[in-house]
């Protein structure tokens, strides 16, 4: 058995394609097909069902697909060890993220490449759900997610920051002027949120109905830039998490409001497959995450735009 007709068994499980398979490994597709030919004759089974197109992979086949990305990995994983005992990390570190975290990202990617600059990273934006999905599948290498809400399976995890809801609202709203908003009220607003497929959003409406109501959004999306550009409108208003704030700030005649604590909060963190031993390059990215102080940074991005309303008990002005 040759790593290379695994290569082309994992590409093909990935593209679902044979000619595209054959392009992702740049060979032939003939020559994809015969590697894969030979692996079921040394297995003595047939791995992927066959017509006119791919048809996908017998229950045999799955399984091997599986034990094919756990011993592409453990490959990967040699020569990560190898490449840091010979001058420093090398590589491509594959990172999924869920979309209201990849605005706080770059906090760890920054200072990671500081210490490991030939490292390359692969960032993505995925869904709690696939996320676990792929770190299963060795198609991630380490997420960045919720780590203390819905169920993530057999996966370690690193808490980063927790995170903390705003009003977002136009400035001649009826709660712009408030100190502090409650869940009660805002749900009376009309409101732009994230879709119910997004964990931020299920999280937002467990939120509401803590206190006793549900809020209905008249306009939805699946993307904290989407969501920002409705809101530059001043049509809508939203609750959205304090880790935006770094990236998109407040628009145009927009303030922030602080929001009544919910009764759960929620952490962001990282996401790592449960396996011994780990990549280096994940290792050296929690690393890194020890060393940054990620929720701090968050903090103070936040106080500097609540600073103008503490002293003036005034909407605050966008920077």
């Amino acid at each position: 058995m040759l790593l290379r007709q695994l290569e082309y068994l994992t590409a093909l499980a990935r593209e679902r394609h044979f000619a595209r398979a054959a392009e992702a490994c740049h060979v032939s597709q003939p020559s994809l097909s015969a590697g894969i030919r030979t692996l079921e004759r040394e297995l003595k089974l047939m791995i992927v069902r066959r017509g006119r197109r791919f048809e996908g992979f017998t229950p045999e086949g799955e399984r091997v697909v599986m034990w094919a990305r756990r011993i592409l990995a453990e490959r990967d994983a040699l020569w990560d060890d190898l490449a840091a005992m010979d001058g420093g990390l090398t590589g491509v570190l594959r990172v999924g993220a869920i979309p209201t975290a990849l605005t706080a990202a770059q906090l760890l990617t920054t200072p990671f490449f500081d210490r490991h600059p030939k490292v390359r990273i692969s960032l993505e934006s995925v869904s709690s759900r696939q996320m676990v999905h792929r770190l299963a599948e060795f198609d991630l290498d380490v997420g960045l997610s919720y780590v203390d809400g819905e169920p993530l399976g057999d996966v370690r995890t690193v808490p980063l920051y927790r995170e903390r809801y705003l009003l977002l609202t136009p400035r001649d709203g009826e709660l712009a002027t408030r100190t502090r908003a409650t869940w009660e009220e805002v749900a009376r607003l009309p409101l732009c949120l994230l879709s119910p497929q997004m964990q931020n959003r299920r999280i937002l409406d467990r939120n509401f109905a803590d206190a006793g109501v549900r809020a209905e959004a008249s306009m939805e999306t699946d993307t904290v830039s989407a969501l920002y550009a409705h809101l530059a409108t001043r049509r809508w208003s939203s609750v959205i998490a304090h880790a935006w704030l770094g990236l998109f700030g407040v628009p145009e005649g927009m303030c922030l409001v602080p929001m009544e604590r919910p009764a759960r909060n929620h952490s962001v963190g990282l996401v790592l497959a449960d396996r011994d031993p780990g990549l280096s390059l994940v290792r050296a990215l929690v690393d890194v995450a020890h060393r940054v102080d990620l929720a701090g940074e968050l903090d103070a991005v936040l106080r500097r735009y609540l600073a103008p309303r503490a002293a003036s008990d005034q909407p605050v002005q966008p920077r």
